[in-house]
């Protein structure tokens, strides 16, 4: 056929008028399909089906045009009409057809964009590709098997953290709830999620029953639910099945990297693997009780399986954990060295093993730079741990990435809304920035989480007491009992006495705290003798400030012998070596706390203004200056206010030069 011959042909049996029409139609359909079937919360598979309907339609919809045509007297074949008389030509009413067509396509959208119901406060954000694992109920008749549960649980969150395309709500939140609640829809608002895991456990013997099932709690749509039944010596790959049917059905987008590291198993050996899923089970729990049966499960784990990676790793972050509170120890540290190469070396890709040889090289060696190269890499292997985030955020502030610090810690938050740690860690971070009401608003959320937590309570008191506003911070003290020392929350409570400068007071209390007894750790002794030296000191009892002066002196060099030495403790420390006069050891100690802190940057300007305390009391302002001028310019310094206020700095209140340093500041 002559290609002219046939595009006539196409035109006089209306061909291209169906195509347009049928395009305009189409189009007419999806739009009140997009409008219509999320009011009916039909699944999102529905859309898919009807736009591939609608598409195979149009070339039928030619194939029709070509071979039929409407007439008067009906849908006659196109070779019959041929042969009737000649009628009126319609050749605009199609045009017709168009235009009303796209108006009600205008209406529909204009419909759509103006009556859509508004989104929700606290759901309007919620991404479909998002999931809390909530507590696996354990259905174990021997309670003592109730680890099983929890460490399963574990497991498969530990592998849909490391999907890029899934927002993964971390197990301190989800612990917060039981197993099998009947509120998913409220949880799911709560955590920022879609998407709720729950599941039982039972295991009998050798014998394990794994059940769960996936529900779109938003829409209460149950997407799918599976039983697994395994023996204990095959059940090692049951995570990496769920996670990996998890993310099929969210649609998330695996790169190969992680359907590798999904599919991974740990180690063959069930009684490893049980002793590493009891450690995982306490992970939550911070106490030193807890911390050390974690220690002792992982170690029993790798004894019996010397390649698990997984339990080195986790052996290698509880070490170090312990190693950052005063029971410091070379053998300890070793210990983490150990067990994070180890770690390394048989999973160079695992998240865990990068996450540890972090934490060892910031806690261990004071390398900062080192651990936070460690702890991005871990984050590329794992972007949904929350506790790797968590770590980061703290890295990035020290080697002052503050923007960046921030950043990883919102998103920390994120994925962990109901861990009180995220919400102070932001919280000490904009103190450090004096941004104290963005502080204040962060301990507001961790308030709302422990409304009775004294140390969030103590929290918000230093911030307004760096501001210089001492009645409010009492208005948030006062309420409530003044602390012992071995709560942090003494701290703030002591402060606000001592810049009121109601010396007697402190004393009086201190006093009948009976501190001088056997019942606190040498650490807080030798901190109480410190203090009590101070506010003697400034209370002008010269002769009982240089008895505890001395005390103190003595019991932080048997501390020091045996490495149990809070650095923190060090502040009052140098005022108090200050005071009393000796210049060798306010020296000796400032040069330990830089030396303790290494290339920490954010708590350098701490350091830089408890140095500049010691020099000014001293009456050395030429050394203590430039220390000042550096740590209010810099973020975590000191603030006006305090240089103001603390009696740290009478002795050259009135030096020029300081009241120009002051005045210089906002």
């Amino acid at each position: 056929m002559n290609p002219r011959n046939f595009f006539a042909e196409l035109k006089r049996r209306n061909v291209y008028k169906v195509a347009v029409a049928y395009a305009v139609v189409a189009w007419l359909l999806i739009q009140a399909a997009s409008i219509l079937f999320p009011t009916f919360d039909a699944p999102s598979w529905v859309m898919k089906v009807f736009i591939v309907a609608v598409a195979l339609g149009f070339p039928i919809a030619l194939l029709l045009a070509w071979a039929f045509e409407l007439t008067p007297e009906g849908i006659k074949r196109t070779e019959s009409v041929d042969e009737l008389p000649n009628k009126p030509s319609r050749a605009h009413a199609w045009i017709y057809v168009i235009v009303i067509a796209g108006a009600l396509s205008l209406g529909l959208f204009f419909l759509g964009r103006f009556t859509a119901p508004g989104k929700q406060s606290g759901s309007a954000e919620v991404p479909s590709k998002s999931i809390a694992v909530l507590p696996f109920e354990s259905l174990s008749e021997d309670k003592s098997n109730a680890y099983f549960a929890d460490g399963i649980q574990d497991e498969i969150l530990a592998r849909l953290s490391k999907i890029g395309d899934l927002k993964v709500i971390s197990r301190t939140s989800t612990q917060k709830y039981k197993s099998a609640p009947t509120n998913l829809r409220e949880i799911a608002q709560q955590l920022g999620v879609a998407n709720i895991l729950e599941g039982s456990v039972q295991k009998a013997g050798e014998q394990v029953r794994i059940t769960v099932q996936l529900i779109n709690a938003l829409k209460d749509d149950h997407l799918w639910a599976e039983t697994y039944d395994r023996k204990l010596s095959d059940v090692f790959g049951v995570e990496s099945e769920i996670a990996q049917k998890i993310a099929s059905s969210l649609e998330a987008k695996l790169t190969g990297r992680e359907k590798e590291t999904i599919a991974s198993v740990g180690t063959r050996n069930p009684q490893a693997y049980e002793y590493y899923l009891r450690g995982l089970a306490q992970r939550n729990r911070s106490n030193e009780a807890d911390t050390r049966q974690r220690i002792d499960a992982y170690g029993r784990a790798v004894e019996l399986d010397p390649n698990f990676a997984d339990a080195w790793a986790m052996l290698a972050i509880d070490q170090a954990i312990v190693f950052r509170s005063p029971e410091q120890s070379e053998e300890l540290g070793e210990n983490v060295r150990r067990a994070a190469e180890t770690a390394l070396r048989l999973a160079p890709d695992s998240a865990l093993a990068h996450q540890a040889m972090g934490l060892y090289y910031g806690y261990c060696r004071n390398d900062d730079q080192a651990g936070l190269e460690q702890l991005e890499i871990a984050r590329e292997h794992a972007p949904n741990d929350g506790a790797i985030l968590g770590a980061l955020g703290i890295f990035q502030r020290a080697s002052g990435k503050v923007d960046e610090a921030l950043a990883t810690m919102k998103k920390a938050a994120d994925l962990d809304p109901l861990n009180l740690n995220v919400w102070k860690a932001l919280a000490a971070t904009y103190s450090g920035l004096r941004q104290f009401a963005d502080a204040r608003s962060m301990l507001g959320r961790a308030l709302a989480l422990a409304p009775d937590d004294i140390d969030v309570i103590g929290g918000i008191a230093v911030n307004y007491q760096a501001e210089g506003n001492l009645d409010a911070a009492w208005q948030t003290l006062s309420p409530h009992p003044f602390q012992t020392p071995v709560e942090w929350a003494f701290v703030p409570y002591f402060d606000q006495y001592l810049l009121w400068r109601d010396y007697g007071f402190l004393i009086a209390t201190m006093k009948s705290m009976n501190l001088e007894s056997n019942k606190y750790p040498p650490i807080i002794n030798a901190a109480n003798d410190v203090v009590l030296a101070n506010v003697y000191f400034l209370n002008q009892e010269r002769d009982l400030a240089v008895q505890h002066a001395r005390e103190a002196e003595r019991e932080m060099q048997e501390l020091r012998a045996k490495k149990l030495v809070l650095y923190e403790l060090s502040a009052d420390y140098i005022q108090m070596a200050a005071r009393e006069g000796n210049r060798a050891e306010v020296q000796r100690e400032i040069d330990y706390v830089f030396a303790k802190i290494g290339d920490n940057k954010w708590l350098a300007t701490d350091a830089e203004s408890w140095a500049a305390a010691g020099y000014a009391l001293l009456g050395d302002l030429e050394k203590a200056l430039p220390l000042l001028q550096d740590s209010l310019a810099k973020p975590n310094g000191t603030t006006i206010a305090y240089l103001k206020l603390d009696p740290a700095w009478d002795g050259v209140r009135n030096d020029p030069r300081f009241q120009k340093l002051l005045a210089n500041k906002p």
